[in-house]
């Protein structure tokens, strides 16, 4: 069976940080993991992977934020909210995750990763609006005005009277015979998110509006990451095969 993405019928499944050497731990020990994911699956001794964790608390700073005369006080900002302060080699500017998060790493094969870049951003923030709405939100794919690392796919939430929230920040890196897309997943616990985000885009010198920085549950009371993992596997399963992964 075919996916929304046009990609593999078959995923193996890796839960949690999955780290190949177990004495390395935390934010980037996380980000390093999928990139080596993506070089094994691209050199062809792995096959696709679906990988989920809950991240360690991580500002990742886009290439462009590290070339800004601010970057080392944004770091600095990051560090002293217990925020991990990373470049990443994939996306636009700085996200803040933590364990309220769901991290989604899909990793495939292809002969030209580069070419489906635009159909993956749309197939996968199709998808993930539909994910949220299975757990009781009303869900929509647009970027948010004055969002942080915004983007014309970002997944968001509505209520009445209450504005528009990012709830869904993707990012892509494809390089020779695979495509990783990563997806951050803010279900519970925004408060921490706005507050580090906040001195980190000042420090920055970048204009944001700190209300469109939030989470699932403040659209669907008790919404938990537990829930949106299952829902998200529920997905997953209706249109591809899951194996578990080593």
């Amino acid at each position: 069976m075919s996916t929304p993405w046009n990609g593999a019928d078959a995923l193996a499944v890796v839960v949690g940080a999955g780290d190949a050497d177990p004495g390395r731990t935390g934010a980037a020990a996380e980000l390093d993991r999928g990139i080596t994911l993506l070089r094994e699956v691209a050199a062809g001794t792995r096959g696709p992977v679906l990988r989920l964790y809950r991240p360690s608390p991580t500002v990742a700073f886009g290439q462009r934020d590290a070339r800004l005369p601010g970057f080392p006080d944004a770091a600095d900002a990051s560090a002293a909210h217990g925020y991990a302060p990373l470049v990443r080699r994939a996306g636009g500017r700085a996200a803040a995750y933590h364990r309220g998060c769901l991290v989604v790493d899909h990793i495939e094969p292809a002969p030209d990763g580069v070419a489906g870049t635009r159909a993956r951003f749309a197939a996968f923030g199709d998808f993930f609006a539909g994910v949220l709405g299975d757990v009781g939100l009303d869900a929509h794919v647009g970027e948010v005005p004055g969002e942080y690392c915004p983007g014309e796919f970002t997944v968001h939430g509505r209520r009445d009277g209450v504005p528009a929230v990012k709830l869904v920040g993707t990012a892509q890196r494809v390089v020779a015979g695979a495509w990783l897309f990563s997806s951050v997943v803010v279900v519970q616990d925004a408060g921490p998110l706005r507050a580090v985000l906040t001195d980190v885009y000042a420090a920055l010198g970048l204009a944001w509006e700190p209300s469109t920085a939030g989470a699932a549950e403040d659209l669907a009371a008790g919404v938990t990451v537990d829930d949106v993992e299952r829902a998200l596997l529920a997905s997953y399963a209706a249109v591809v095969r899951l194996a578990a992964g080593p």
